[in-house]
């Protein structure tokens, strides 16, 4: 065993290794002295994963240091100095890096050793020739081992013979390309300035064109001319990199550098190198002007650009102010806003988030420079695509601007704003704009429409980082600015209103005015949400909500300074004023949250009185008169009702305004609606619910347009031409050409009618261009007759395609209108869920269930769009968790008690007539809840009517529980509906309810299942189809073992039910075996498992049953199941089998190769085939297997009728019983009698197949997922057969059975000995019931 493990770890892991290590006999031999955890850890340190690696080297580290002198250290020197060459390239470096730690954990070992230990190794010139490669990269990792130790530096002798050997290395190109070269700059870059000095005279050639011949000898150059310059002076001379003759070669130099990193994305050193040589020499323009925009720039080359964007992200720290002028507005930076803007597809490299990176990296280093960061801000600001700036508005890196570097940067995104400089932008235009120029889409005004566009959603955003930081004046500066240009306009400028001392340049057209003011309501859901979140953030706590309106009332009221856009009414003032008078009285009282919700509902309708005059204005007054009322209804509810009966109430006014306001596309009006409509639900009425559920009815919400109005502005017209021109302009290519032409010819030969083909058949007949049987001696038509026809087609088809177009606009619109009209719904959804969630106990929540059904099955029926799902969705989702499942329900329901179960009815009715079954569980599910409420509700005619009935009925009539007196639950109607319902599901061949539906009715309600079981027991053995039995034994399955259900039956109606079920289910069973088709074979499975939970019942209520018919069908069947388990493997069946004739106490058989497994033993064979593959079967092991098989084998020879019942057992399946629960059995005294009479005395039988006299295995347990129908405790009983049988086999026991049948003759000393080996007796559980009928009430 150790020979083969050390030898299969001592193998090389290559065949390369292999070659290279040759035959180690020796090496080989001593490896037995090394454990096998030593040897596993080179094993590891090979792996891919990281984790492991590290792991496997920090154990060897450990390992060695506790032998620091043995012989592993040698062995892990060799064995890690092999891996350096193993075949696999990946493996190469993992254990380069475990020498390298090695070494620097032991560094008395001396490097020069290990450095010549590799080359001899290693020999390149006598290595062959298909292992050169892996010899080349050897020596290359073991010096970059050497240097990753730390220890290279520090040993001159080394160092030179690690120099001399990477420059051998650098000859071989093909292999190593420019890594020996790296790898040497690297190591002099840590090298002493000292050793630097000697070693330089041998690694750099004293020629320019050599040094300028790749990156590596040029940076080596440039290492040098840092760190030892005079000493390069000395070997070079003077040497001016950036002189005319040299910028061609350092342009052809960076050029390979940067397609040296093209896979790793990274800047080279060499160019770093040179930006701060330029920058020392005082040459940058020179080096930036030539080098890097006219040359790398210029070369067309991707990677020469992406070198170019890094270099320019790189050399923001090291710039100063001028100089990044410089580098902010030439060609470069436009460049890369031209990257900027046309890398949009997906497989497209984006450099913007590597600029992000490095604007973030400088912007968080110089703080304290806040004149450079607005200098680098403003830089990429004005970098703008025809106007547009090509950053995002939500450009991040401003988190790390100063705060007087962001007050300047705000104040010149205003000032642009105002006074637009176009001449400041480093403006350009793409290749595919330059082709399609047009000078009345792509004028100044466009260009200053975009710019302020993209400057003020800047504003805002910068405003959405800021909050959090708690700058309330920039904060409180940007929201006026925004304010002020959405609805005023200056008239004379003044000193108190700031706004008013800049003047425009350029009005603001009414679209940008449009832009400012949808970006100032964006900023004020913003700062309402925050406002939610940290009150204490504004001054003295006023919502920002409410010092905007200040300032807008503080503005009106300067009409000598300052006018609105839109002027307001009379009315419009007044209701202004009112407002504010209003808001002032609420915020007296607001420690009550209504009052808060009210205020802030008025403060922003107040603000849409600047968007939208004419509607707000009548809004604010409604709002108004609903606010007084709600306020005061507590102390006027009694005379509210008395005066203005015609008057709606407050709430559906309320309820109205809330609908028109989210009929508006904004997300904080919908969320200041939830918020209202919460404190106001709890005065709802059934009139205001139903102005709720007229929009969400489909049938009313189509015809009522109102609410729902299609605003298309002139900002939206133009970008969608602006789209249409830019997407005409890029799809060239003939394949869409094709696929255009296509499905124009596919529309247009779905739109041609027959009124078209009449016109077009006229005029090719007026024409004559089409042949009949006058045309025939006509050849052609003339040049003018051929013009005419010309015209008149294109006339014709021009009008056809206007008709085209005209359809295609309104079939847009309506689709456009629907779409509208589904999101309205969705936001609408938003009230139903705050009724249901903050009211479940509103008897109006009950009036929720059929529109919410109706919405949910119309959606499953046409879910195509996006919209329709979210619909549905959001509507399943509060129906099922909500509104089903919500643990508090209404209990005022009892005055409406019949037309609660007239909707039962209903509710279940409609679930059975649905074509699917997820929406009939929808329904059904509404039917449980309906039920839920009625057992919940108590009502006095209810009791009345009971006590009524109580007093009629006889005296001996079972008296009504408590509960089920006190509920308005009709119990008999109830269970007419479920009943007939059942039966449809246990009779119609598709019904789409299911049995889980059922179920979940039983477990909720076990009084109504009671009443529902005899229909059960109807169709086990019913005349129904195989699959309706199957799922009425399915239902009782899972039925009968509820305790709540056990509860409401008496003993007596109990057993009588057990026994009803139990003949139902023997009449299934009487064909046994003989399934043919799917169904049948289900109803055998569940009619199985049926009778299995029956035995349980019985079992462990100690119920008497007759089980001798049950018994004489099951052995019946035997033969039939057999075969049929024998020819097509249904063990699940067998195994019910089985379980159900364990409980009647008959075992299943052994199988037949119990005894042929001495067969085998005849042959004198001490192991066989199947321990001689595994090799690890102990001695000990063989010699207790061969004594148990030789007793076993004296036991069956001894008495000579004993085999026969073995023999005849032989055809049974196996046994999957278990060997210890065998060997419990054969301790119990009594078994050998139970399970038959003793073999001295007892003949053999001869045709009873199923004797019980050979003890078998109990079957295993199945899984989890089937513990319904096995057996609980796994308890086997007494035998049984029925009469006529042989005296030698025991009979029936007589108390067990409530029948005729013979006695037993076991004592009853045995019987209890059986009972204590947890062997119990279905047929003397009569005889144990009858002495205990005491326990007889007590609970299962």
């Amino acid at each position: 065993m150790e020979d083969m493990e050390s030898q299969d770890v001592s193998d090389p892991t290559s065949p390369g290794e292999a070659a290279l290590s040759g035959a180690r006999p020796a090496d080989r031999h001593g490896l037995l002295k090394h454990s096998r955890e030593f040897l596993d850890f080179f094993w590891d340190i090979a792996k891919p994963q990281q984790e492991t690696r590290l792991k496997a080297t920090e154990k060897l580290l450990e390992y060695l240091r506790a032998r620091p002198k043995g012989s592993e250290m040698k062995y892990a020197l060799k064995r890690l100095i092999t891996g350096l060459g193993v075949g696999r390239e990946t493996a190469r470096p993992c254990y380069s890096l475990a020498l390298a730690q090695l070494l620097q954990s032991f560094e008395d070992i001396p490097l020069c050793s290990i450095l010549q230990q590799i080359q001899e190794k290693y020999d390149l010139h006598k290595v062959k020739k298909a292992m050169i490669r892996p010899s080349l990269f050897a020596n290359l990792f073991g010096v970059l081992a050497l240097f990753q130790s730390g220890r290279l530096v520090k040993d001159q002798e080394a160092l030179m013979k690690s120099v001399k050997l990477l420059q051998a290395l650098a000859q071989h190109y093909n292999h190593l390309q420019e890594q020996p070269q790296k790898a040497l700059v690297d190591i002099l870059s840590e090298v002493p300035e000292a050793m630097l000095q000697e070693v330089l005279p041998k690694v750099l050639k004293a020629d320019l064109n050599a040094v300028l011949g790749s990156p590596e000898h040029l940076e080596l150059f440039l290492l040098a001319q840092q760190k030892v310059p005079v000493k390069l002076m000395e070997l070079m001379g003077s040497v001016n990199l950036f002189s005319d003759e040299n910028i061609p070669r350092l342009v052809n130099v960076l050029k390979t550098a940067a397609a040296s990193v093209k896979k790793e994305r990274r800047l080279p050193s060499v160019a770093l190198d040179l930006l701060r040589l330029a920058l020392e020499e005082d040459t940058f323009p020179r080096f930036w002007n030539e080098v890097v925009e006219q040359g790398l720039l210029k070369q067309q080359f991707w990677p020469a650009s992406y070198l170019c964007y890094r270099l320019l992200g790189a050399a923001l720290p090291l710039l100063s102010k001028e100089q990044l002028q410089l580098v902010m507005r030439g060609d470069l930076i436009r460049s890369y806003g031209e990257h900027m803007v046309t890398a949009k597809l997906p497989n497209q490299f984006k450099f913007a988030p590597e600029m992000n990176q490095y604007v973030g990296t400088f912007l968080e280093g110089c703080q304290d420079d806040p004149e450079r960061q607005l200098a680098v801000l403003v830089a990429f600001s004005s970098v703008t695509n025809q106007g547009l700036p090509v950053m995002p508005t939500f450009w991040r890196v401003v988190r790390f601007l100063s705060s007087p570097a962001l007050q300047s940067y705000v104040d010149w995104l205003q000032d642009m704003f105002l006074q637009p400089d176009l001449d400041s932008l480093v403006d350009f235009s793409t290749s595919n704009q330059k082709k399609a120029q047009d000078a009345s889409l792509h004028g100044p005004e466009r260009a200053v429409f975009r710019l302020r566009k993209w400057i003020i959603l800047r504003l805002v955003s910068i405003v959405d980082h800021l909050h959090l930081e708690k700058d309330e004046a920039l904060i409180e500066q940007v929201a006026r600015f925004c304010l002020f240009h959405s609805f005023f306009v200056t008239k004379k400028p003044t000193s108190q209103i700031p706004e008013t001392k800049q003047q425009l340049s350029l009005p603001l057209e009414s679209r940008a005015r449009e832009v400012v003011s949808s970006a100032f309501f964006s900023l004020l859901q913003t700062l309402s949400t925050q406002f939610r979140q940290a009150p204490d953030q504004t001054q003295g706590g006023q919502p920002w909500t409410y010092r905007l309106v200040q300032l807008a009332d503080l503005l009106l009221n300067r009409s000598r300074n300052v006018a609105t856009v839109t002027p307001f009414t009379t009315q419009q003032r007044q209701a202004w004023d009112r407002m504010l008078q209003t808001v002032k009285e609420l915020e007296a009282r607001s420690s009550e949250a209504r009052a808060a919700a009210f205020q802030h509902l008025l403060l922003l309708v107040g603000i849409h009185l600047f968007k939208s005059p004419a509607e707000s204005c009548d809004l604010l007054g409604d709002i108004q008169t609903c606010i007084m009322k709600s306020l005061g209804e507590k102390t006027r509810r009694s005379r509210a009702k008395a005066v203005n009966s015609q008057e709606p109430p407050w709430v559906e006014v309320m309820v109205e305004i809330l609908l028109a306001l989210l009929a508006q596309p904004s997300h904080l009006i919908r969320q200041v609606a939830r918020s209202v409509f919460g404190h106001i639900c709890s005065h709802l009425t059934p009139r205001a619910l139903q102005l709720i559920l007229d929009v969400l009815n489909p049938e009313i919400s189509q015809d009522e347009d109102d609410n729902v109005v299609v605003t298309d502005s002139d900002e939206k017209q133009l970008e969608n031409i602006e789209d249409q021109s830019e997407d005409d302009k890029n799809s060239e290519t003939e394949e869409e050409s094709e696929e255009e032409e296509e499905s124009e010819e596919e529309d247009r030969d779905g739109d041609v009618d027959q009124g078209f083909r009449e016109q077009l058949m006229a005029v090719l007949q007026a024409g004559k261009a089409l042949g009949g049987a006058d045309s025939e001696d006509e050849e052609e038509l003339g040049d003018e007759a051929m013009m005419a026809l010309d015209q008149n087609l294109a006339s014709l088809f021009a009008e056809q395609k206007l008709r085209i177009q005209a359809r295609r606009d309104e079939k847009n619109k309506l689709q456009k209108e629907k779409a509208l009209r589904r999101d309205f719904q969705i936001r609408v959804l938003d009230l139903i869920e705050v009724l249901v969630t903050k009211q479940p106990e509103n008897p109006l929540v009950l009036e929720l269930l059929e529109p919410l059904l109706s919405i949910i099955r119309r959606s499953m029926r046409s879910s195509s769009t996006k919209q329709e799902q979210d619909l549905l969705h959001k509507t399943a989702r509060i129906f099922t968790h909500h509104l089903c499942r919500a643990r508090r329900y209404s209990h005022d329901a009892g005055d409406h008690s019949e037309a609660l179960h007239a909707q039962v009815e209903r509710l279940v009715q409609q679930a059975g007539r649905q074509a699917d079954s997820s929406i009939a569980l929808y329904y059904f599910n509404a039917s449980l809840y309906l039920l839920r409420v009625l057992k919940g509700n108590t009502a006095e005619r209810c009791i009345r009517k009971a006590q009524k009935t109580q007093r009629a009925s006889d005296d001996t009539s079972p008296k009504p529980k408590g509960p089920q007196t006190a509920s308005c639950l009709d119990l008999n109607l109830v269970t007419a509906v479920y009943s007939s319902a059942l039966s449809s599901f246990l009779t119609k061949r598709n019904s789409p309810l299911t049995a889980p539906m059922f179920l979940s009715l039983f477990s909720r309600h076990p009084v109504l299942c009671k009443s529902l079981l005899p229909v059960l027991v109807l169709h086990v053995a019913g005349p129904t189809r195989p699959r309706h039995q199957a799922q009425a034994c399915l239902l009782l399955q899972k039925t009968l073992p509820m305790r709540e259900l056990r509860s409401c039956f008496e003993d007596p109606e109990w057993e009588q039910l057990i026994g009803q079920v139990l003949a139902e289910v023997i009449e299934n069973l009487r064909t046994l075996g003989q399934a043919q088709t799917k169904s049948e074979h289900q109803r055998e499975l569940f009619s199985l498992e049926l009778l299995n939970a029956l035995f349980r019942t019985i079992h462990h209520e100690k119920l008497t049953v007759d089980l001798t018919t049950l018994l004489g069908v099951l052995q019946s069947q035997q033969q039939n199941l057999q075969q049929r388990e024998l020819s097509t493997g249904s063990g699940r069946l067998y195994d019910l089998y089985w379980q159900a004739m364990k409980m009647l106490g008959v075992q299943r058989p052994k199988l037949e190769k119990k005894d042929t497994k001495e067969v085998p033993r005849a042959i004198q064979s001490p192991v066989s085939v199947k321990q001689k593959k595994k090799g690890f079967l102990p001695e000990t092991k063989k010699r207790k297997k061969r004594k148990s098989e030789d007793a076993t084998q004296e036991d069956n020879s001894r008495p000579a009728t004993a085999a026969k019942p073995a023999a005849t057992g032989g055809d049974q399946p196996p046994s999957t019983g278990k060997k210890r629960r065998n060997r419990k059995k054969a301790k119990v005294p009594a078994q050998s009698q139970v399970n038959g009479t003793p073999a001295a005395k007892s003949p053999a039988p001869d045709t009873s197949s199923l004797s019980p006299s050979t003890p078998a295995k109990t079957p295993k347990l199945q899984k989890k997922t089937q513990k319904l129908s096995q057996v609980n405790g796994a308890t086997p009983l007494f035998p049984t057969e029925p009469a006529g049988k042989k005296p030698h086999q025991k009979a029936l026991h007589k108390k067990g059975v409530s029948g005729k049948s013979p006695q037993s003759a076991l004592p009853r000393k045995k019987a209890r000995l059986s009972l204590a080996s947890r062997s119990p007796s279905l047929l003397r559980s009569g005889v144990r019931k009858k002495k205990a009928q005491p326990r007889k009430g007590t609970a299962p």
